[in-house]
C-alpha cells in the first residue's frame, strides 16, 4: 500500500530510526520532567551530598537536591535554547548565502569573501565574545551561538547554490521570467536541501555544547534557571569528592548530540526524492518509441531530409530568426566573431563544429541566456519584431521560444514531480488552468510516444528514462506552439535507437507546425540529414555555409568542412585510420584559392569522406 512506503522506508534506515528514537524520548522528557520532578530537583533538603541509591539514583548535590532529577529537568530549557540559536542561525544563514547570489557580481564577490573571512574564526571563541559584550545570560548565550553559527549555514548554501544556479532548469526558469526569488525557493534550496539538513543537525549538537559551555563558564543561563552546563557548573567544585554529580548532565548531552546527528543523517536522505526509493510500478518503464531502427549515415537513423522550405545555404532578408554581426565577449575575450545567419518559417539551420566553436553560446546568446560576465553585441537580433538585444516581454520571450537541451535528467528540477514542472509555462504566461494544462500536457506526451501520460506526471525525474525525459522536455519546449525551437544538442546523452526515435519527433514537429529550428550538434551525420541549411563553426566564426544535401552526399568543398566528414567514423569500413584535423582559418587564408594544405587529412588522404562511406 502506498501508506507503507515511508514506514518502509523508515525501517530501512536504522540509524534514522534509532536518532528519532533517542528525540523522541528526550522531548517526552524535556514535556514532563518538570512537571513530576520539579519538586525533588529544586527543594533544598538536610540530604546534602549522598551518595547513589536507591532513593536518589545518582545522589543528591550541595544542597540536598537530586542530582537526577535536576538533570531531566533541565533538558526543557537546554533544548530550547538550542533549538533557537540553531533555527536562527539556519534562516539567517540560508537567507544570505542564497540571496548574495541575486546580487550584483561585485557586492556577491565581497560578500563571499567576508563569509569566508568569518568562517575562519572558531565559533566557540566568536559566541563567548558576544556573550562577554552582551553580557551574561539566557537571551545573550542564544544571540551570541546563533550569530556564530550563521557564516557556516551561509558558505555552505552560496557554495551549493553556486552548482544548482547553471543548472539547465534554472536557466529555463530565467528564460521564463520567473523571479529571483522564486528561483531560489522553488528550484534551488530544494536542490541542496540534503547538505543543509546534514549541517543542521551537527549544527544543533554544536549550539548544545556551545551553550552549555557558555553556561559553565557563568555567561548563560543564571541562577534560579539552570540547563546542563549550569549542572556542570555547580559540580565542578565536588567532582573528585562525589564524581557522579557530573555523569547525569554529561550522558544528557552526549545522547542528545548523538541522537540529533543520527536523525539529521536519515532525513536528509528522506527528503531527497531521489533517494526515497519507488513503489513497483503497473507497467514497464522503458522506453517505448516502438521498434528499433539500424544506424545510417553515420549515426542515429533519422527521417528523411525534406529539402524543406528555405535550404538555400545563404542568408534570408525576411527570416524569422535574424542573426546579423553577433559577437560575444566574456571580459577581453572572444568568444563568437561577427556571427550572421537567418531562420525562415519552417527551416531548420544546424550548427556544427569542434567543442569550444561558440554553437551553444550563439544559442544561448539568442535565447537571452548568456551567462553573467559575457555580454552579446549585434547590428541586428530579433525574433520576427521581437527585439532580442533589448528587453523583451517575458511572457513573449517564454511562449515564443523552445529550447532542449543537451541532457535530459539536468532539465528537469529533480525536487519537482514532472507534472509541475512540464505546465509551468501554460500555467503562468497563457493562464491556463491548472487542470487544462495537465489535460493539455497528457495529450502531448501521448503524440510524442510517451507511454502512461497520467502516471508520467505524478512521477520523479529520475524516475523515467533519459528517452522519455527528452521527449518530456521536447513536449514541454513544444506546448505554447513556439516560432523558434531551440535543440542544443538534443541527442549526445542517447543511445542511437532512442536518438532515431527524438530526431523523428523534431521532423514531425517541423513538418506539422512550421516550426523554425536551431539544431546544434556534434554529429555531422544527424545534421546533414535533419538540416535544411548548416553552419559550420570554428573558433566562434563560421567558416562554410553549406545544405544538409551536400553533407550527405560529402559533396562539401570547403577544407575544414571536408576534414569534419574525414574526421567522422565510417559505419561500414572494416578499418582504417581517422584523420587528424589540422585546419585553421589563417592557414587556410594562406593558401592559394582556399586549397587544403598537404597535410589537412594527415594519414587519411585516400579514404573517401565517412558521409560517402556510410551511405
Amino acid at each position: 500500500m502506498a501508506t507503507d512506503a515511508p514506514v518502509r522506508r523508515w525501517r530501512r534506515n536504522p540509524s534514522q530510526l534509532t536518532g528519532a528514537v533517542i528525540l523522541g524520548l528526550l522531548l517526552v522528557v524535556a514535556l514532563v520532567a518538570p512537571l513530576l520532578l520539579s519538586g525533588s530537583a529544586e527543594t533544598l533538603t538536610d540530604n546534602a551530598r549522598l551518595g547513589p541509591g536507591a532513593e536518589h539514583l545518582l545522589g543528591t548535590d550541595a544542597f540536598g537536591r537530586d542530582v537526577l532529577a535536576r538533570a531531566l529537568v533541565a533538558t526543557r530549557l537546554t533544548l530550547l535554547m538550542a533549538a533557537a540559536a540553531t533555527a536562527a542561525s539556519f534562516v539567517a544563514g540560508v537567507a544570505i548565502g542564497a540571496l548574495v547570489h541575486l546580487a550584483p557580481g561585485w557586492l556577491r564577490e565581497t560578500c563571499l569573501r567576508l563569509i569566508d573571512s568569518a568562517v575562519a574564526f572558531p565559533s566557540l571563541v566568536l559566541a563567548l565574545v558576544i556573550a562577554a559584550v552582551l553580557g551574561p545570560g539566557m537571551g545573550s548565550a542564544i544571540v551570541a551561538i546563533a550569530v556564530a553559527g550563521v557564516p557556516g549555514f551561509a558558505r555552505l548554501t552560496a557554495n551549493l547554490a553556486a552548482t544548482v544556479a547553471d543548472k539547465d532548469y534554472v536557466l529555463t526558469a530565467r528564460l521564463l521570467g520567473v523571479p529571483g526569488l522564486r528561483i531560489l525557493g522553488r528550484h534551488v534550496l530544494p536542490n541542496i536541501s540534503g547538505p543543509l539538513l546534514v549541517l543542521l543537525s551537527s549544527s544543533f549538537t554544536l549550539s548544545l555544547l556551545d551553550i552549555s559551555s557558555l553556561s559553565f563558564v557563568g555567561l548563560g543561563v543564571q541562577n534560579p534557571q539552570y540547563d546542563w552546563g549550569r549542572l556542570l557548573n555547580e559540580a565542578l567544585p565536588s567532582i573528585f569528592a562525589q564524581p557522579s554529580v557530573v555523569l547525569a548532565p554529561s550522558i544528557m548531552l552526549i545522547v542528545t548530540g548523538v541522537g540529533a546527528m543520527l536523525l539529521g543523517d536519515g532525513v536528509a536522505s528522506l527528503v531527497d526524492p531521489r533517494t526515497r526509493g519507488t513503489a513497483p510500478a503497473p507497467a514497464k518503464t522503458a522506453d517505448a518509441a516502438g521498434p528499433a531502427v539500424p544506424a545510417q549515415d553515420g549515426a542515429a537513423s533519422a527521417p528523411q531530409a525534406s529539402g524543406g522550405a528555405g535550404a538555400a545555404a545563404g542568408t534570408e532578408p525576411d527570416g524569422l530568426l535574424t542573426v546579423a554581426g553577433l559577437t560575444v565577449r566574456a571580459g577581453d575575450r572572444t568568444i563568437v566573431d561577427d556571427v550572421s545567419f537567418t531562420i525562415g518559417a519552417g527551416q531548420i539551420v544546424g550548427l556544427v563544429g569542434e567543442s569550444g566553436s561558440g554553437k551553444s553560446t550563439i544559442a544561448m546568446a539568442v535565447a537571452g541566456l548568456l551567462p553573467e560576465g559575457v555580454r552579446a553585441n549585434a547590428s541586428r537580433l530579433a525574433l520576427g519584431d521581437l527585439d532580442l538585444l533589448g528587453t523583451p516581454p517575458e511572457r513573449r520571450l517564454a511562449t515564443e521560444i523552445g529550447i532542449v537541451y543537451q541532457d535530459p535528467i539536468g532539465t528537469f528540477n529533480p525536487a519537482l514531480r514532472l507534472g509541475t514542472q512540464l505546465t509551468e509555462v501554460a500555467r503562468t504566461h497563457l493562464r491556463t488552468p491548472r487542470r487544462r494544462a495537465a489535460q493539455d500536457m497528457v495529450r502531448a506526451l501521448a503524440d510524442i510516444h510517451v507511454t502512461e501520460p497520467d502516471r508520467r506526471l505524478r512521477q520523479h525525474p529520475h524516475e523515467l528514462s533519459g528517452g522519455m525525459l527528452q521527449r518530456a522536455s521536447i513536449a514541454s519546449a513544444m506546448t505554447t506552439k513556439p516560432r523558434l525551437l531551440i535543440a542544443d544538442e538534443p541527442t549526445t546523452a542517447l543511445d542511437v535507437t532512442v536518438q532515431a526515435e527524438v530526431l523523428r519527433q523534431f521532423r514531425r514537429i517541423n513538418r506539422e507546425h512550421g516550426t523554425a529550428m536551431l539544431f546544434i550538434s556534434h554529429d555531422i551525420g544527424v545534421v546533414g540529414v535533419l538540416c535544411d541549411t548548416v553552419l559550420v563553426l570554428h573558433g566562434g566564426r563560421v567558416v562554410d555555409r553549406t545544405t544538409g544535401d551536400d553533407l550527405r552526399r560529402g559533396t562539401v568543398t570547403h577544407p575544414y568542412t571536408r576534414a569534419l566528414l574525414a574526421a567522422t567514423p565510417a559505419a561500414v569500413e572494416a578499418g582504417g585510420t581517422l584523420s587528424a584535423v589540422r585546419w585553421t582559418a589563417d592557414a587556410h587564408a594562406a593558401q592559394p584559392n582556399g586549397a587544403p594544405s598537404d597535410d589537412l587529412f594527415h594519414k587519411a588522404a585516400d579514404r573517401p569522406p565517412a558521409a560517402e562511406g556510410s551511405r
